[in-house]
């Protein structure tokens, strides 16, 4: 069984430290590949300090993973020895329910193989999952993605996260040409969000909390860009959008971002802010509008997003940095101090 090198937390205070990790030779379905990128999510960050609840240590994070397959088990049909692949945020489900045979494997509903996440999981050899914040990773076949490639290795790592996520909802609720999608944040999640929705068609509007990033804005697409420190912004944009993609995790006015929704309009949320929000009701009532959340996508509509990236020229704007950077890069991304995705060289570990 290789060991390879990460970098791990003991506790909450997230004071990232070198060690060694021990992956399992690939099983017969199994594919083993060496890690080139692995980059940084807001819900690394959560995890890890423990503001989603308890978490097991030490933690290995990590699962927006990119790069090369070494090892190939003996009935592996999907990908062969040279293949520049991925992972995202789950590594097996059970395959069997509804939500598995419908392709929302992120979803499983079994009970006796639930679905097991990529890191802080339990795998089905009994073991905690560890994550891509390390040089190697076995998989099944089944959950691995293909890189196309036209994007760069460092680049693709956080579509496995950051791509999907938006990707998902902006396809579930139709954005498209003579749509008018709203991004609200442009960071790591939202910069991802502003290029998806202008590639599908759609005329898009960012929502920030200043015009800091405006220029950035209406590079990756976006028409229009909004300052919501503005008081008079949720006033003049009243009734406007078909479709807003909420991309912060701070608590946020939903019934002003309601307000801002067109008749049937919706409001999605994938920013997942660790305190519960308040609405009242009455705002989704007066106009038939949608409240609704989305977490990332199931394998095959994860390959879909990546080949549409690929296809429309999409990637991420990222900041590379060494293992000894992670511990200032958690505060670095808490304060929205990086445009826009930190990623992990590994080959610094």
């Amino acid at each position: 069984m290789p060991d390879v090198l990460a970098y791990a937390t003991d506790n909450k205070r997230c004071k990232f430290h070198p060690t060694t990790i021990t992956r399992r030779e690939p099983g017969p379905t199994e594919v083993y590949f060496d890690i080139k990128y692995a980059g940084i999510c807001h819900s690394d960050i959560h995890t890890a300090r423990e503001e989603w609840g308890p978490t097991r240590f030490p933690l290995v994070p990590g699962h927006e993973i990119a790069g090369i397959v070494t090892k190939v088990g003996s009935e592996v049909t999907k990908f062969a020895v040279g293949d520049k692949v991925g992972v995202g945020c789950f590594v097996d489900s059970c395959g069997a329910c509804e939500q598995c045979r419908a392709g929302q494997e992120q979803f499983c509903t079994s009970t006796t193989e639930p679905p097991v996440f990529t890191y802080a999981s339990i795998g089905r050899d009994g073991k905690p999952t560890e994550g891509g914040y390390s040089q190697g990773i076995t998989v099944g076949q089944d959950y691995v993605l293909r890189i196309p490639d036209s994007i760069p290795f460092e680049k693709a790592a956080p579509l496995l996260c950051a791509g999907i996520t938006t990707y998902a909802p902006l396809k579930r609720w139709g954005a498209g040409p003579g749509t008018k999608v709203a991004i609200i944040g442009m960071g790591g999640l939202g910069h991802m969000g502003v290029q998806i929705a202008a590639a599908m068609g759609a005329e898009v509007t960012v929502l920030s909390q200043t015009m800091s990033k405006e220029a950035d804005g209406r590079t990756f697409g976006a028409s229009h860009y909004y300052a919501m420190s503005n008081k008079r912004t949720a006033m003049v944009l009243r009734g406007e959008f078909d479709l807003m993609l909420c991309t912060i995790a701070a608590d946020s006015d939903l019934g002003a971002f309601i307000g801002m929704l067109k008749p049937g309009g919706v409001l999605a949320d994938v920013g997942l802010p660790d305190k519960p929000s308040k609405l009242h009701l009455g705002a989704l009532a007066d106009g038939n509008k949608v409240l609704a959340g989305s977490m990332i996508g199931g394998i095959a509509e994860t390959q879909e997003m990546l080949d549409f990236c690929a296809e429309h020229g999409l990637a991420p704007q990222v900041e590379i940095i060494a293992g000894s950077d992670i511990t200032k890069a958690y505060d670095k991304v808490v304060k929205s101090q990086v445009r826009y995705r930190f990623v992990i060289d590994t080959s610094t570990f």
